[in-house]
């Protein structure tokens, strides 16, 4: 890297085209992850020359015809998705903690520079510790300070324990049905992650290992308060999710006025069309429907959407206005701090939309 900060071609810091360090996961999502490679990792001097020759017949062409598709950065990750082309993501990587495949999903563990610990899942990463806190308090809590005092909670998929974490700040609730299909992924969470995986703790919490979209078929009418889903990553408009009957089996489960949080990616990448997603879910809930975003640095783009929405009710739910605030709650619940991102201003700021996210046709009842 030079003085400017651009990546440049040096000896410990090259793009190379080795077959036995790339390891191509293909997965529902189209990411790719590339196998993690140990910077501190010592080679004799035979191997360094044999790496030097390696290095130069392999290096990326700037001028050719046949650049890398996949290039890979000793002791970096690098995440790559066809749903952001152009551009690849890199973490530094100071030691690798955990890497292991259940029988759902690969995933991978490691201590990053910048971000401290990361949890990668089929190659598309997931969570770090510095900035979970943005997306586990707003997923969380967007919906449950805009309805009075929730009792009953669902969560589909959210393995990791984070929501269950913020859940647990609001005294009201006397009721979280988790539904997580892969128990290997709970303990990997509970072994390198206690912090996040620290909602399982609160007593409230009845674990499900089922399949979200089964336990909802089996869910007496009008059960939840809230539900919350955080299994799909990322949605497309051709996926299961849309074309399948979960979004009405969730709005049989809500109560009248009950409300629906569900992740829909970010507003800068336009092959994800979100407007179609809100048109779903405008068919299926009577109530409100609105586009929520928030800053989340690791995350592709540095940001995330969620859609909120709710049943029918005695009046609509106003998602802008926070009628049940926990900005000076002092129970933490579960949790071991106080809030770190959300806050009634940063509720109320979720839901203003850049100026040409205003124009798109599905995102106008935002305005």
């Amino acid at each position: 890297m030079d003085a400017n900060g651009v990546l440049s071609f040096s000896d410990d810091l090259v793009f190379k085209k080795k077959k036995d360090e790339v390891l191509n996961n293909n997965n529902d999502n189209g990411c790719s992850h590339l196998q993690v490679l140990e910077a501190e990792h010592q080679k004799d001097e035979e191997d360094e020359e044999e790496e030097e020759e390696e290095e130069e017949d392999n290096s990326i062409i700037i001028n050719g015809d046949d650049p890398l598709d996949h290039p890979t950065i000793p002791g970096w990750f690098c995440e790559h998705c066809p749903q952001w082309p152009g551009q690849a993501h890199f973490l530094k990587v100071d030691k690798v903690l955990f890497q292991g495949k259940s029988a759902y999903q690969a995933m991978l563990v490691f201590q990053s520079s910048a971000y401290g610990k990361v949890f990668v899942l089929d190659g598309a990463l997931q969570l770090t510790e510095k900035d979970e806190c943005a997306y586990q308090e707003m997923i969380t809590h967007l919906p449950l300070c805009s309805i009075p005092n929730p009792k009953k909670v669902l969560v589909i998929g959210g393995g990791d324990g984070g929501i269950l974490r913020e859940i647990s700040r609001h005294s009201s609730i006397e009721q979280i049905d988790i539904c997580e299909i892969d128990t290997m992924l709970i303990d990997v969470y509970k072994k390198y992650f206690p912090e996040i995986a620290v909602g399982y703790k609160d007593y409230r919490v009845n674990l499900h290992i089922i399949d979200g979209s089964a336990f909802l078929s089996s869910v007496p009418p009008g059960s939840y308060d809230a539900i919350i889903v955080d299994a799909f990553d990322p949605i497309k408009p051709d996926d299961e999710v849309v074309r399948s009957k979960l979004f009405e089996n969730v709005a049989k489960a809500l109560k009248e006025g009950g409300v629906l949080c569900i992740q829909a990616e970010s507003l800068w990448f336009p092959s994800l069309d979100i407007q179609i997603l809100i048109s779903k879910c405008k068919q299926v809930f009577k109530g409100s429907v609105q586009y929520a975003w928030t800053i989340v640095p690791a995350y592709p783009s540095g940001v995330i959407g969620f859609l909120l929405c709710s049943t029918q009710g005695p009046k609509d739910v106003d998602f802008k206005n926070p009628i049940n605030p926990i900005d000076s709650n002092k129970n933490f619940g579960v949790a071991t701090q106080p809030l770190k991102f959300y806050n009634s201003e940063v509720h109320s700021a979720a839901f203003c939309l850049p100026s040409f996210a205003k124009k798109a046709k599905g995102l106008r009842s935002n305005n």
